[in-house]
């Protein structure tokens, strides 16, 4: 049996999740990217890829969709055919426990069909860019009723939003841009919408080789599913790790790179859901709870400090003006005139990603 404590399998992470050192690789090239980035607020992306590579930004290799959670998601174009697959529910539980909501109690228990419906309305619906709310009206006029529900904001009857995200890349739908005048758009040559699951072992072994070692319980947090549903498609190629005494698993593959990860040193600014805080774990990520609630907000989460591969503060961004961004950072102990100095230099790194030349950091 393999033994590791809390120290090795932080070091793993960074190390995995493209934190140890930043390099030059075009983003499409970088390992998070197997699993994605998620958009979080505009510009969040930019800032994970800024925190893990010197390249530019721009890459039409990559699409922004909606996938895990029915979260939007920077992806390669190039593995949107097996990922659609793998994120079609696996039973009409599982699809149930991904769109539960109390606007739809009705159109919770069709489970798969939920999601086939309003993949096939959003096929019949996008065929140029469009507006969202536009979208979002012709797809409630194709669903059943008891998907849609009334809205008060809109003052209209429309498909709850978890529903239309979760089925969004099984539709061709690409998340073209998001906010006052979010517009969608049909993702170009988009793979065919799936009739079933296929590959959900091969999506969990990838969370694992990010994120692990890790249970089901996590998967299914991350995925917007339950334990239960993870445990039937749980993969093999995955080992038992002991973790601090409780049972965990990772890819066979990966052994090595876990028992050997060296500590990670060095400063990073990484956005509000930034993959390295995609782990479902967060008692292992920050065992202080009241530390966490600073990271995971109910609104507005902050961008969050690593020193040495440890979330060691939180961060917000103001502009000023069109080329300044102004970045107020609480440390929850004391940095070192080394770490501040890093500091320094990593906040031009948030400016770049930000795409403004000046940037100030204040430390409260």
């Amino acid at each position: 049996m393999i033994s590791v404590d809390r120290a090795h399998v932080m070091a793993y992470r960074a190390r995995a999740l493209g934190l140890a050192t930043r390099g030059s690789e075009r983003p499409g090239d970088l390992h998070v990217l197997d699993l994605g980035i998620q958009e979080y607020t505009p510009g969040s992306v930019q800032v994970a890829l800024a925190a893990r590579t010197t390249a530019d930004f721009d890459d039409d290799r990559l699409i922004m969709v909606w996938a895990a959670r029915g979260a939007p998601h920077l992806l390669r174009r190039a593995d949107l055919a097996a990922l659609v697959k793998q994120l079609w529910p696996v039973s009409d539980a599982d699809a149930s426990v991904r769109i539960n909501s109390a606007q739809i109690p009705d159109g919770v228990k069709l489970g798969v069909e939920a999601f086939r419906v309003t993949a096939a309305a959003f096929r019949e619906v996008l065929h140029e860019p469009m507006p969202r709310g536009e979208v979002s009206t012709e797809v409630s006029k194709r669903v059943p009723r008891s998907l849609t529900y009334d809205c008060r904001t809109c003052k209209a009857r429309h498909i709850a939003g978890n529903v239309w995200q979760h089925s969004g890349l099984a539709g061709g739908v690409e998340v073209v841009s998001r906010g006052k005048d979010a517009m969608l758009a049909p993702i170009t040559k988009a793979p065919p919408q799936p009739k079933k699951n296929s590959g959900v072992g091969a999506l969990i072994t990838t969370y694992l080789r990010f994120f692990g070692p890790a249970t089901p319980v996590e998967v299914g947090k991350y995925l917007g599913s339950s334990t239960a549903e993870m445990k039937k498609v749980w993969p093999s190629g995955v080992v038992e790790i002991t973790l601090d005494g409780r049972a965990t698993w990772l890819p066979e593959t990966s052994v090595d790179e876990l028992t050997s990860a060296a500590p990670v040193t060095g400063v990073r600014l990484i956005p509000p859901m930034d993959p390295f805080l995609q782990a479902r774990d967060r008692d292992l990520l920050i065992p202080d709870r009241a530390r966490q609630k600073e990271v995971w907000r109910v609104l507005g989460n902050p961008g969050a400090l690593l020193v040495d591969g440890e979330v060691a503060g939180v961060w917000r961004a103001k502009m000023a003006g069109r080329k300044r961004v102004d970045l107020t950072v609480t440390p929850f102990g004391r940095l070192t005139a080394a770490h501040r100095k890093k500091l320094e230099d990593e906040s031009a790194e948030v400016a770049r990603g930000r795409g403004v030349s000046d940037v100030t950091v204040a430390v409260e």
